[in-house]
């Protein structure tokens, strides 16, 4: 047995973003237990409702920031119920070179999530932010058994309202999880002499038929011209290259950081 101090030490360490077995080294006290500890500080609180199943089903409290979660969940995220935690967990995998996407996801996540606990988790190369709650699969309903390119992702009517009155969040999420912002380059003949030329373009890359339909048809609805792009044998790629969509998505996105 844990007193409550030795308790919220180790998980202050795991939410500041110290992998379970650094914690376990540290402190002596097992994975497991600092795993269930996890479990136990979170779900809804026992006096919060949740707003998709309750007797009068409402939209989430903070509709852009879910938007942008929505967007980062269809990328990046995943949700998983093991059988030794009680509640399923929501886990955004992000690419460790981007420091500022991880502190992003993690304000986000506490913003549609205010009273469950979220911690990260590092890997090799990336962190994982995650969240406990027993209402994931309510704000979340494309979660099911297998990949998610293995099977139909829908919006719900709800969340396509939220989609079209964020969508730009929407749009931000997807790219902050599967997309980026290059430099892009070509050569071209000038007055006989071959001159190297350099322009930015926005990709976005899934191996879902149905995430890659709702990028697109988000950015037909914000006046962003778009075009497939090489595809590989697994992903399609959305290439975004004309100047005016460039400056569009420059406007309400950006580069990674």
């Amino acid at each position: 047995m844990y007193d409550r101090d030795t308790r919220q030490r180790a998980l202050s360490l795991v939410s500041q973003g110290h992998s379970l077995n650094s914690v376990s080294k540290q402190t002596g006290i097992s994975r497991h237990a600092i795993r269930s500890w996890q479990v136990r500080v979170e779900p809804l609180a026992r006096t919060s409702e949740c707003p998709r199943c309750c007797a009068t089903p409402r939209l989430p409290e903070k509709p852009a920031a879910y938007a942008y979660l929505l967007g980062l969940y269809l990328g990046d995220g995943h949700i998983v119920h093991y059988r030794t935690h009680r509640v399923p967990s929501l886990s955004i995998a992000c690419d460790g070179s981007w420091p500022g996407l991880i502190d992003v996801a993690a304000q986000t996540i506490e913003t549609v999530f205010p009273d469950n606990k979220v911690c990260r988790v590092q890997s090799v190369g990336c962190t994982y932010v995650k969240v406990y709650s027993k209402h994931l699969p309510c704000f979340f309903p494309q979660h099911g058994p297998g990949k998610k390119h293995d099977r139909r992702i829908t919006l719900r009517p709800w969340q396509q309202q939220l989609v079209d009155a964020h969508p730009w969040e929407f749009i931000r999420g997807l790219v902050h999880s599967d997309g980026c912002r290059i430099t892009n380059w070509a050569t071209r003949l000038v007055k006989g002499e071959r001159r190297r030329y350099e322009y930015p373009r926005y990709f976005f890359t899934n191996t879902s038929e149905d995430i890659i339909q709702l990028f697109t048809d988000t950015l037909d609805k914000v006046g962003v011209q778009w075009k497939p792009a090489r595809q590989s044998r697994r992903a399609q790629n959305i290439s975004v290259a004309r100047k005016d969509s460039v400056a569009l998505m420059d406007a309400h996105i950006g580069p990674k950081y």
